[in-house]
């Protein structure tokens, strides 16, 4: 059973994809939590304000954890101090591109764009490829072959979430894409969700985040010392503990292959402070479910669908506990996902197109496709 599941396929581009689409799994209809129309609508009404004062708060404490960098740079009390501007950037920069790229920030278009750019450079991300690449992890929510976001595979693997904790792994990834970019090149993965019709939009956003990457190269040649580096750049690797952190706790352990967010998506509650570096995405299923909520309405969307939901992680000890505990049992057995109880109120768990739980079956057919796949290749060479 375990050499069999191994050989799934988790890439955009080989037969699980297919096995999906074949199945209706791929763009299909999800699972919602029935809300009264007018009360959604209360939920989704965009607004400037709390974006623009969490964003002043943002810049404003990453500018004076930057100037104390400075001041204390070639002293141990850097240490401390650019440990927090890492985390400080890269951890709100992270949720800002999340929140600017679904454009519910803001009420006002330019600025959800503004902010997007700006915390795209500031995480390595190129902004209109991760903007369609969202987009698909939202359609179709960890299934496999057609999600581009699933943060590791069954069995997990390791050696890839521990190099994320320095983002020695996604980092490299991003910026060999932006080098292809800037000569005018995608990679494979990447053509099966960008519309061609943005293949410029890419190429000019991955020249503008070289040459700015470049100047600071250059600026700390210049100077003689890593600081330029450790303001701009840098933090994108050594302060995204985080951001990890935060990712793990999103889907990892939990359902492939179904069709309720409940089922595949996990909320947990936080302090006012990681909830502010996390702009509310510890309501991951709500997010999900209604991903045109603001950030800001999460809270209240999140008792609203109380009834409908399983009780929340409290905390992220908590969930990251459930996660990783999770994971090291998928070491050993690969259809293992976590199920949470519903309240009573809740209507039951949608996992698929016959309403059962079929994940070890799609596992099993999936692997025979790849193996035939792979057959065909070999009588074709």
């Amino acid at each position: 059973m375990a050499d069999i599941i191994r050989k799934r396929d988790y890439s955009l581009t080989g037969p699980e994809g297919k096995l999906a689409e074949e199945r209706g799994m791929a763009s299909a209809e999800w699972y919602k939590t029935p809300i009264p129309r007018t009360r959604m609508k209360e939920l989704m009404k965009r607004k400037d304000g709390p974006a623009i004062r969490d964003t002043i708060i943002w810049f404003v404490l990453l500018a004076a954890l930057g100037y104390v960098g400075v001041l204390s740079w070639g002293t141990w009390w850097a240490v401390p101090v650019f440990a927090l501007y890492g985390i400080l950037y890269a951890t709100p920069g992270d949720s800002r591109w999340h929140e600017c790229g679904h454009g519910t920030a803001f009420k006002t278009s330019w600025m959800n764009e503004a902010v997007y750019q700006i915390a795209s450079f500031m995480v390595l991300r190129s902004a209109t490829p991760w903007r369609w690449s969202h987009t698909r992890h939202h359609t179709d929510t960890y299934i496999v072959g057609r999600d581009p976001e699933i943060h590791t595979e069954r069995p997990p693997i390791w050696r890839i979430l521990i190099m994320q904790m320095l983002h020695l792994y996604g980092g490299p990834v991003e910026l060999k894409r932006f080098l292809l970019h800037c000569v005018g090149k995608l990679d494979k993965q990447e053509k099966e969700y960008i519309p061609e019709s943005e293949y410029g939009k890419t190429f000019r956003e991955a020249r503008i985040y070289l040459l700015i990457l470049a100047a600071v190269i250059v600026l700390c040649v210049w100077q003689g010392s890593l600081l330029p580096a450790m303001l701009i750049g840098m933090p994108s690797f050594y302060g995204v503990i985080l951001v990890l952190l935060f990712g793990l706790t999103q889907h990892l352990g939990l359902y492939d292959d179904v069709l309720d967010h409940r089922l595949n998506s996990r909320t947990m509650k936080l302090n006012p402070v990681l909830r502010f570096l996390y702009w509310n995405m510890n309501y991951h299923v709500e997010h999900h479910m209604f991903p045109m909520v603001p950030y800001h309405a999460l809270p209240a969307l999140h008792e609203e669908m109380k009834y409908d939901t399983p009780a929340p992680r409290n905390g992220l000890w908590s969930a990251l506990k459930e996660a990783i505990g999770a994971l090291i049992r998928q070491g050993k057995d690969l259809s293992y996902a976590v199920v949470k109880p519903l309240p009573d109120t809740a209507r039951p768990y949608m996992y698929g197109l016959s309403d059962i739980p079929y994940i070890t079956e799609r596992i099993r057919q999936a692997a025979g496709m790849a193996m035939n796949h792979s057959d065909k290749e070999g009588e074709s060479a």
